[in-house]
């Protein structure tokens, strides 16, 4: 999933902005400001208003420098704990933590999956991710899945995301059964999943959701997270997926289907994955290594995001030839994403897109890009030096208080260059909004 917002998080925003829009004009005092113009918090990453992404973007970051060595600053993990509200569940953004969660505050399924992987990643902190992912079963829908806020109709991305979360958290999401109908959330993600009787071209593609008459249509950005999310695997899922490995497995299985349209019906969570990454293999080649925004009346263009979420996928598969074609492509035109200059969950995807395909993150088409996420928050306690990875060097980063950086110092005597062995896969682990 683009560690991304989905289409339901805008479609909310843009309602959320036409209902507010009459009070900020007849309000321009200070406290009515948006909150990227005013101060952020000091442990947030990135510029931009927080108000739909904040935990998002923030889980993104941590997830990211988690995965190549960086030890993150503690206030940025301590924000993001911060962020939680009692019941276990997190907000999208939550202005003044300290003040309680109440029934207003709009729980977000999503910011509470991604930050489970987070802070499951970093460690330390079990008791919280605990109680969000038994926040996240208590709402979980009779048919095994989740939709964007609780209680929504269940869709591909946000069940994806919690696939990663209840895997993150040690959890198995083929025994996370529903309450109500005991389905698990491989039988909502399968269920979005187009099959035989789809156009020839579509066939193996993820849905977002049905439509009101029950039609499934393919989205490129629901595929890429289902099939991570089919595999069983987290936003920062490594090379060849948790079993590891470089080799490539070839092309992936589309699925078999008769001249009538016939066949395919009954998938495991795996031969869903392949069908799906067979599917975004072709889309990809035809694109000339990139998908193209799916945003409804967007203008055809390439979509970054998305296309850094579908190398993750592949890449966990083991379809590390496809992978790396997109990723190339990535390199290429990186310049013409504006948000991976200073966004940080641009920034975290590509580092995730770059790690789980093989590519150097510190060198990317030139472009060190560990060095420019860590520059959009606080900064590091420790950045590996080299080419990434924990065994390139060290650098410690004397912390005050609450996390600022005070003294840069080089530790050891004999640093050895460009000794990493690959990145670090983390023990555990689908977004740009």
């Amino acid at each position: 999933m683009s560690l991304r917002r989905t289409a339901a998080a805008l479609a909310a925003s843009t309602v959320l902005c036409a209902v507010a829009a009459p009070v900020a004009a007849a309000d321009e005092s200070p406290s009515a400001q948006a909150p990227a113009q005013r101060d952020l918090p000091s442990g947030l990453y990135g510029k931009d208003d927080p108000q739909y992404d904040g935990v998002w973007r923030q889980s993104t970051a941590l997830l990211a420098q988690d995965a190549v060595g960086v030890k993150p600053a503690s206030k940025a993990v301590a924000w993001l704990a911060g962020q939680q509200c009692e019941d276990g569940s997190f907000a999208s953004y939550r202005p003044d933590p300290t003040e309680a969660c109440t029934a207003k505050t709009v729980a977000d399924v999503n910011a509470t999956a991604a930050a489970v992987q987070a802070l499951a990643a970093l460690g330390g902190h079990g008791e919280r991710v605990e109680r969000a992912v038994k926040w996240l079963r208590l709402v979980q829908n009779d048919d095994g899945g989740w939709g964007f806020n609780p209680g929504s109709p269940s869709d591909a991305n946000s069940v994806s995301v919690v696939i990663g979360a209840l895997d993150a958290a040690g959890e198995d999401p083929a025994k996370a059964l529903s309450a109500k109908g005991g389905k698990s959330p491989y039988n909502s993600l399968l269920g979005f999943q187009l099959g035989c009787d789809a156009d020839k071209d579509e066939r193996g593609a993820f849905a977002y959701q049905p439509d009101e008459k029950g039609r499934l249509a393919a989205n490129d950005d629901a595929t890429a997270a289902a099939v991570l999310a089919a595999r069983g695997e987290g936003l920062a899922t490594g090379p060849g997926g948790e079993d590891g490995g470089g080799e490539d497995r070839g092309a992936a299985k589309a699925l078999e289907c008769g001249e009538d349209g016939e066949g395919g019906a009954e998938r495991t969570p795996a031969e869903a994955a392949e069908a799906g990454a067979a599917y975004l293999t072709r889309v990809l080649e035809e694109g000339g290594g990139h998908l193209k925004s799916a945003m409804p009346g967007a203008e055809e263009q390439p979509d970054h995001g998305n296309t850094a979420d579908a190398v993750i996928a592949l890449a966990a598969g083991g379809h590390r030839d496809a992978a790396a074609k997109s990723l190339t492509w990535l390199e290429k035109n990186l310049g013409s994403w504006d948000k991976a200059t200073t966004g940080p969950a641009a920034l975290g995807q590509l580092v995730l897109a770059a790690r789980a395909a093989g590519g150097d993150p510190a060198d990317f088409g030139g472009v060190n890009l560990v060095e420019r996420l860590n520059a959009t928050g606080p900064a590091p306690v420790h950045v590996p030096s080299g080419k990434g990875g924990e065994d390139g060097g060290r650098q410690e980063a004397s912390q005050d208080g609450d996390g600022s950086p005070v003294m840069w110092s080089l530790v050891g005597a004999g640093l050895v260059a460009g000794a990493g062995a690959g990145f670090l896969i983390s023990m555990r682990r689908r977004r740009n909004r």
